[in-house]
């Protein structure tokens, strides 16, 4: 009797531990993540494009290049908050993140969720693949498609409008459980991607140009996927 109650506390601990959300952004330093920024290793006088500033991950924009998580993550919901600080531009969100510098000598093979102002929950194809409903509506005539340069690597969003207006915070949500990627912004449903063609990996933020600034960095073990109605 001793260790059927021990047994099942046991699991009750674990599914506790499996459903614990935490922050990859401990609001003070850039613990846990490492930077890719090939102009940096050309010349180290260039600024550092990531920073921590009022408690926030600011991503500056310049030079271009990547912060990575350190670990590497599967079956996951992982929440962000995030603004343009000034100009809106481009950023993005990568998950199932791998071999460095596969595209244009900067970006990691992975899969992008777009943060770019007036496009948030683009997917965009990093030497990976995802495919979603009424393909060659949202990516173009299917023999253009393709996960390299010169091939149609993004997959269109379905809404218009999901986002907020320049300086406020916009929320975007990601779940990602083996092959299938699903996008919100701001509680619409913008991307739902399955097929994909990797089901694990590092996460990351892009500098692209734009300053954003980053409030939250939420990540939460998931078992299965958020209810959606057809």
């Amino acid at each position: 009797m001793k260790h059927i109650v021990f047994s099942a506390l046991l699991l009750c601990a674990s599914t506790l531990c499996h459903a614990q959300s935490r922050s990859l952004f401990n609001g003070k330093d850039l613990t846990g993540w490492h930077m890719d920024v090939p102009d940096l290793e050309k010349d180290s006088s260039l600024r550092i494009p990531f920073i921590v500033r009022n408690g926030m991950l600011v991503s500056l924009g310049t030079p271009q290049g990547h912060l990575i998580t350190d670990a590497k993550y599967k079956d996951y919901r992982i929440e962000v908050e995030y603004r343009f600080a000034g100009k809106p531009g481009n950023c993005g969100l990568l998950v199932h993140a791998s071999a460095p510098r596969v595209l244009y000598g900067m970006f990691p093979k992975s899969l992008e969720v777009q943060l770019m102002s007036k496009n948030a929950g683009d997917f965009w194809c990093i030497g990976e693949d995802v495919a979603v409903d009424s393909m060659e509506v949202y990516r173009g005539p299917k023999e253009n498609w393709g996960v390299v340069d010169g091939k149609e690597r993004r997959v269109r969003n379905r809404t218009d409008g999901s986002e907020k207006a320049l300086g406020e915070w916009n929320r975007m949500v990601v779940e990602c459980l083996g092959d299938k990627v699903r996008v919100w912004v701001n509680g619409d449903l913008v991307n739902d991607g399955y097929n994909c063609t990797v089901t694990s990996g590092s996460i990351a933020l892009q500098a692209e140009g734009a300053e954003v600034e980053f409030r939250k960095v939420m990540l939460t073990p998931i078992r299965k996927l958020t209810k959606i109605s057809r």
